[in-house]
């Protein structure tokens, strides 16, 4: 037998190396996983976006535009970001929020007239890809608070199937601020508050919505990690839409405020601005606000029949006057190059969507069809805006212009059509734009919305079919210019036909009574399965019925096993 000799040194030697490789390789591992901990803690390049969208704020309701009413939060955001004075919206809910969602105009998802109406089997159609549904894509954590009324007939049509990872809110335009009921005529009336795609019963506790919406917000922003992941949160109030509802302790500052309407409306501002602070405090509480995007609009318009005001500006919510499509909007950031300047640059609605998409690293695809741009340079620094035009709409159900006609359109167009344009320093208008008057503060020192102070009203019955403006020189459209420049009236009716030849099809589906709260369980919600739904749930019961049969069958030949058994012995 043979001995192998070997040096305690070069043992000792072997030995030592070994474990230092060992310790080296634990070392890295660990300096690894350090690593890789700092990484995820590190903060993303990718900023948190909050969308703030308010619903009915007049253009003079907000403390920077000379209002009565308090906004303190919104001056100082607005004075410290940049504040959007060329801004535009649409003048209905449901149209706003489509072109917020898809960067489309209205004649390109089919959404040309009206709103959605809760009893209607209607929604954004399924085939345009949504903004959260883009952010989503680039690795942001996106959530919806607030007001949908983008449709629900149908389960694909609800939030959370379009780019939310959560929802809490309403599905409809309106409804009562703290029983979220909500009725559409007689014995149509149901309860409206969600919670992803099923009834809040359990987290509702009665709260008047802006202070539930904005605790909602809040516990989103403390149970997400703002260094791990980018966060989108889409926060669409209620307020101020009526009806006129707000806590009693708001009322008390506007106690000089003779118009019951005003008075409780301006309370109504108040609650959210404070609601807005509360907000912003949170953003600081948990990290986000060095590295967030805030933006603010407004959906359409005020109603001053409910308390709302857009003087100077004319016509109200629901019209094509400036007082209707022109909105309340600013941007404040950390990240904005130029703070604390007014961006006088054209902006719309649908800019949203390129924007913000672009401004968290994420893909715009040719075949989005978009009709927005990237106005994020034109905001932030100043630079001209790429946007030189706005359709503001073609609805050519709503011809109601009684002296419309193509005559009155040189041929080139029907004026009865309802539609909006604006190209440059131009604005045109055809049909029935809407309600005309001009509404000063002074109307609101009455007890009720009775008398005018007014230099026109415009009868439908003999009034114009087409407008023209330079709404640079003349913002308040008092000066129509449609017989001066006839070439102008022309160029612009010329840009309106070509829009309307690239127009789908209106989508206003009549009333569907399946879509009663009363055949839901007392809520309103999906009520509409299309043959791929109702072929799923007919497999769900097939397979049901089959396993519940089969077991039916195991059982009986187990028995009758047993009774065999019991015969042979």
């Amino acid at each position: 037998m043979f001995i192998l000799w070997v040096p305690v040194s070069l043992f000792l030697s072997f030995i030592i190396s070994q474990t230092w490789s060992v310790q080296m390789s634990w070392d890295n591992w660990n300096a690894e996983l350090r690593n890789r901990g700092n990484e995820f803690d590190k903060p993303s390049s990718q900023p948190h976006i909050v969308f703030i969208l308010v619903d009915d704020q007049g253009f003079r309701d907000v403390g920077y535009h000379g209002s009565e009413i308090k906004t303190p939060t919104l001056d100082r955001l607005a004075a410290q970001g940049v504040k959007l004075e060329n801004y535009y919206v649409q003048p209905l809910c449901s149209p706003s929020r489509s072109q917020l969602m898809t960067g489309r105009y209205q004649i390109h998802t089919g959404l040309q007239h009206s709103i959605i109406r809760a009893t209607q089997p209607n929604c954004l159609p399924l085939e345009n890809v949504t903004l959260p549904q883009k952010l989503k894509q680039a690795g942001y954590s996106t959530h919806m608070v607030g007001k949908w009324h983008l449709g629900f007939y149908k389960r694909g049509c609800l939030p959370t199937q379009r780019g939310f990872d959560t929802f809490f809110g309403s599905l409809l335009g309106s409804g009562d601020y703290y029983s979220h009921y909500k009725c559409e005529g007689p014995g149509m009336c149901g309860y409206d508050l969600y919670e992803g795609e099923e009834a809040a019963w359990e987290q509702d506790r009665g709260l008047y919505s802006t202070v539930m919406f904005t605790r909602k917000a809040i516990s989103i922003l403390a149970n997400h990690n703002p260094r791990r992941q980018p966060l989108f949160l889409y926060l669409a109030y209620q307020a101020v839409h009526s009806p006129l509802q707000v806590p009693a302790r708001y009322l008390e500052r506007y106690k000089g405020i003779p118009n019951l309407h005003r008075r409780k409306y301006a309370a109504m501002v108040s609650c959210l601005d404070e609601a807005i602070h509360n907000l912003t405090l949170a953003l600081k509480r948990y990290g986000y606000y060095d590295n967030t995007v805030i933006v603010y609009s407004s959906d359409n318009g005020g109603q001053p029949l409910a308390g709302g005001s857009n003087w100077p500006l004319r016509g109200s919510k629901a019209t094509y006057w400036e007082g209707g499509i022109r909105a309340v909007g600013f941007v404040h950031s950390p990240l904005l190059v130029n703070k604390g300047t007014k961006c006088r640059s054209l902006v719309h609605i649908t800019d949203w969507f390129p924007t913000l998409v672009t401004l968290g690293e994420g893909t715009l695809d040719e075949d989005l069809s978009l009709d927005g741009y990237d106005v994020w340079e034109a905001i932030s620094e100043g630079r001209p805006s790429p946007r030189q035009d706005i359709l503001h709409n073609i609805d050519p159900i709503y011809i109601k212009a009684k002296n419309g006609s193509w005559k009155a359109g040189y041929g080139l167009w029907n004026t009865a059509i309802r539609a909006a344009l604006r190209v440059g320093h131009w604005k045109l208008l055809t049909g029935v734009p809407g309600y005309s008057d001009w509404v000063p503060p002074q109307t609101f020192s009455n007890q009720r919305l009775t008398n005018r102070y007014h230099n026109e009203r415009v009868r439908w019955d003999r009034g114009n079919s087409i407008w023209l403006f330079n709404i640079t020189a003349d913002p308040y459209e008092r000066v129509d210019l449609s017989q001066r420049y006839p070439h102008i009236v022309k160029k612009m009716l010329i840009r309106l036909a070509q829009y309307n030849r690239t127009a789908v099809p209106v989508r206003y589906p009549a009333k569907d009574l399946r879509s009663n709260p009363q055949y839901n369980g007392g809520v309103w919600g999906p009520w509409y399965k299309d043959e791929r739904e109702e072929q799923e749930e007919d497999e769900r019961y097939n397979t049901l019925f089959t396993n519940h049969l089969g077991k039916r069958r195991w059982k009986k030949k187990s028995k009758n096993r047993k009774l065999k058994r019991k015969v042979e012995e």
